[in-house]
């Protein structure tokens, strides 16, 4: 194990990195607390403030991701899609198979520039939640009970807020509610064979009313719906655990655009093209497992250095009055020292293919 390797699995290094990815949340949080005067004045400039603030904790998550595990995520697409990222509103629909699942969706938002602005319908519970739940109110995320009969006004009156949003934003939806288990499968699998519906093989069976709801309610903001389906070469099943300890892994993902004029108006009839949907992923789960890639085009869309600049400023910021406390270095010096410290964990930039 060479020394950076080594740096990597220790406890104190992992220590330092959620003391500095806390403290600037809290930090973050009460900044944000602090915008609430600006939404009577100017809601736009509230929200573009908010998206910066929100893109400063987050792309804490995605330097780990990026430059500590040097993940490499490659996109199976084409190019007329990849052309239009992050130039558009969407919904974004994600497999819930894999721990770190939402971290991939949010470093494709960090290359094409809208991680600030991303969106999610959420569990109620993590409002409560400090750092992600507290910055999450602040970028106005729909929370939601999990019950449709108390959700379906909160999350109507929350999706029509964003229609006049001022950031290209990408609203993530697991639509099958939770992440995905062999238990949870076969109890899923009796449903929709009590429904008539065909069995799917690697995903739960989807719940179409927070989709048919965010594409009704996000209509005429919303250019289109893109499917995503991610996979992680040689079978591997990644962990925060293993991002945190350097572990590398290599993420595909299947984007597919539909635009949103292509989705029924009709509830029901929206409802059947989501199951639709979802046997295709299925089929392209099974391809993959068979071929080892996805159909379409590779593209490999580069590291942007905002990820480790964010997060070398707050660990300078926050690491140097502990590092002057305890080696008695000058509070001049101390900033160089925790940027020369932390630059020795640089890994090489990604090579860009298309």
């Amino acid at each position: 194990m060479g020394p950076l390797a080594y740096l990597k699995t220790q406890f104190a290094v992992h220590l330092l990195i959620g003391f500095v990815f806390v403290v600037s949340g809290l930090l973050i949080n009460s900044v944000q607390l602090c915008t609430l005067v600006l939404w009577p004045l100017s809601k736009q400039l509230y929200r573009r403030l908010n998206c910066r603030l929100a893109y400063s904790l987050w792309s804490q998550l995605v330097m780990l991701l990026e430059w500590w595990s040097c993940t490499e995520c490659t996109l199976f697409t084409d190019q007329a899609t990849v052309d239009r990222f992050g130039k558009e509103h969407v919904v974004v629909i994600l497999n819930h198979n894999f721990e770190i699942d939402f971290l991939c969706g949010w470093t494709m938002c960090e290359r094409f520039g809208v991680l600030g602005s991303s969106k999610v319908l959420a569990k109620r519970e993590l409002l409560y939640v400090p750092l992600i739940g507290w910055t999450w109110y602040f970028l106005e995320i729909v929370f939601c009970k999990r019950r449709w009969e108390e959700d379906r006004d909160t999350v109507i009156r929350g999706l029509e807020r964003l229609a006049d949003y001022p950031e290209y934003m990408w609203f993530l939806l697991y639509c099958e509610g939770t992440r995905f288990t062999e238990k949870k499968h076969r109890v899923s699998m009796e449903v929709a064979a009590s429904k008539g519906l065909p069995a799917l093989k690697y995903h739960l069976l989807p719940r179409t009313k927070g989709f048919t709801t965010a594409v009704q309610c996000l209509r005429g903001t919303v250019a289109a719906v893109y499917d995503v389906t991610l996979n992680f070469r040689g079978n591997k099943n990644p962990s925060l655990l293993g991002i945190l300890y350097g572990k590398k892994y290599e993420a595909d993902m299947c984007v597919r655009r539909f635009p949103l004029e292509e989705i029924p108006l009709d509830e029901k009839e929206a409802a059947q093209w989501l199951h639709k949907l979802y046997q295709e992923k299925d089929a392209l789960q099974e391809m993959y497992n068979q071929k080892g890639v996805f159909p379409g085009e590779q593209f490999k869309p580069a590291r942007r250095p905002w990820t480790l600049l964010n997060f070398l400023f707050w660990a300078t910021v926050l690491l140097s009055p502990l590092f002057s406390c305890v080696f008695g270095v000058f509070a001049s010096g101390s900033p160089l020292l925790i940027l020369t410290f932390l630059g020795f964990l640089w890994s090489p930039p990604a090579n860009r293919s298309n």
